[in-house]
């Protein structure tokens, strides 16, 4: 984490803070530090930018010096204590202890919910199994964590724990189970013991003999895919099966996987094949081709991949809805979805006509000598289609925040400074999204001045397009912003929001004038 601060605007009392955080991918994590500004008093969060490619999320927010240094303090502490791990930690307690009650059986904690470094291996925990579980139970240091320490012949003992996802990953040889052994000790963490440890960190890993395929595997649990991705796992098997002469015949995936395992393989082959790829399900169809994931069976990402198998969460967005539904949801007697939904739907059609113009010059032979301009400006667009989908929902979001602040009590002077409290940040959520939007739009105005002058000639008019629909959604998001801003009592942030909100619609102005101006040169 760093932090930078300055003075903003000509308001003496009014100062900017800038922190920097180093998470740019957990959303969970990203959305808890906003909160965490935004319910500050005295402090206005203006922009949320975070970076998947850098990992980082930049937050823009002003207020009183007093108010920013509680903001920021505010911010950290919510990233120190913000842990889907602890999460799981604390799951694992409940569950341990509760079970522990219900049963009267001893439970055993491991992992990161481990009290004692002894308990945190699982192999540790389960040395002797149940077999010498009656002794284990007598020795003051192996007293079980919840529960009594009774042998309970029928049950045994329990072990819960919390751990970072584990990937159970196969890689397939046609080779014997001593040669595929062999492999596995040579790259599991543990080696062959203490003077010959292994290649990879985080994975376990033994061989056997798979006989209903007829090969032989190396079997492996990658316990961290962040610290040894998926692809490491298999690139260190190949090479070492290349030593023995053993073919690879494919792998395979035991169970689920994240999303971001397989995304971070296709980022691997991608970079060191200089390959162009950007939608997500062709890069997840490149690392099941890569690895051979299909090879023992039918690898479905809808029915493999977690985030896919929890997709159906999404049913009742907006964005997710049918465009004829959007546009009735739209004309529907109800305020929302409203000019701040249809602004970033707009601005969402105007990225992906500018990532349209790009893929119908890219890799065509009368354009070859551009493939190089349009590898790098077509990314930009596609990105910004989806982030700007995003917006679509959260601007509803934002705006129903406020409405249901509105319905409030206000009987007593408490419920009434509650209630004005909870307007006034809704109010500010409603204008941090539109402003937000067209901060994303800014980004795209100089992508979109190459693309009109290198993109497909036949695709003019869909670049012209592009630069009235980005246009044309800066003007919502202005629009939107200054009919709340007008109803928010703190004057600094009215007038820094002001000021960035007109600067953004003149730029937006200026960029797609020119834009048209360099498309009708071109005849």
């Amino acid at each position: 984490l760093w932090v930078f601060i300055q003075l903003a605007g000509t308001m003496a009392r009014l100062v900017e803070c800038v922190p920097n955080f180093s998470e740019g991918r957990n959303k969970e994590v990203i959305d808890a530090i906003s909160a965490a500004i935004s319910s500050t008093p005295g402090c206005s969060l203006l922009d949320v930018d975070p970076g998947a490619s850098t990992n980082r999320t930049v937050y823009t927010f002003v207020g009183s010096p007093e108010a920013v240094v509680e903001g920021a303090l505010n911010a950290a502490r919510s990233c120190f204590l913000t842990s889907s791990m602890d999460n799981c930690v604390q799951c694992a307690n409940v569950f341990g202890q509760k079970l522990a009650e219900m049963l009267h059986v001893p439970v055993y904690l491991y992992g990161e919910a481990a009290r004692t470094e002894t308990r945190r291996s699982l192999p540790s925990v389960r040395t002797g199994e149940y077999e010498a579980l009656p002794e284990k139970l007598k020795r003051d240091e192996w007293a079980p964590d919840f529960g009594p320490a009774d042998f309970v012949p029928s049950w045994g003992a329990t072990v819960t724990g919390a751990r970072k996802f584990l990937i159970a990953y196969n890689v397939n040889l046609i080779s014997t189970k001593e040669q595929a052994h062999r492999i596995a000790l040579d790259i599991r963490e543990q080696g062959r013991g203490k003077d010959q440890p292994g290649q990879l960190k985080k994975v376990q890993g033994i061989g056997w003999y798979l006989d209903e395929a007829n090969l032989a595997q190396v079997s492996t649990n990658i316990l961290d895919y962040e610290v040894t991705p998926l692809h490491a796992v298999y690139e260190e098997i190949c090479r070492d099966a290349e030593d023995l002469n053993l073919p690879v015949v494919g792998s395979q995936i035991v169970g689920l996987i994240p999303l971001k395992a397989l995304l971070d393989s296709a980022d691997f082959y991608i970079q060191r094949e200089r390959l162009f790829i950007i939608k997500e399900e062709h890069k997840v169809r490149l690392v099941i081709s890569k690895l051979g994931l299909d090879s023992l069976g039918l690898f479905n990402p809808k029915e493999r991949i977690i985030e896919y198998m929890v997709k159906s969460q999404e049913d009742g967005q907006l964005v997710s809805l049918s465009l004829r539904q959007f546009v009735q949801s739209v004309g529907a007697r109800t305020a929302a979805p409203g000019g701040g939904s249809v602004s970033a739907a707009v601005g969402a059609m105007g990225a992906a006509l500018g990532a349209m113009v790009g893929q119908m010059t890219y890799g065509k032979r009368q354009f070859e000598n551009l493939d190089s301009v349009m590898r790098r400006l077509i990314p930009p667009f596609y990105q910004a289609m989806n982030e700007l989908l995003d917006m679509v929902d959260a601007d509803s979001s934002a705006f129903n925040s406020y409405m249901a602040a509105l319905k409030m009590p206000k009987k007593t002077a408490e419920e009434m400074k509650r209630r004005e409290a909870a307007m006034q940040e809704g109010l500010k959520q409603a204008v941090a999204i539109p402003l937000a939007l067209a901060e994303r739009i800014s980004i795209l105005w100089p992508s979109l001045k190459e693309m009109v002058v290198y993109g497909n000639f036949s695709c003019k008019s869909d670049a012209q397009v592009a630069a009235k629909a980005l246009e044309t959604a800066v003007f919502g998001a202005y629009y939107n912003v200054t009919i709340n801003l007008k109803d928010i009592t703190d004057e600094a942030f009215r007038a820094a929001v002001s000021k960035r909100a007109s600067e953004l619609l003149h730029e937006a102005k200026d960029s797609s004038a020119a834009i048209l101006h360099a498309a009708e040169k071109r005849n």
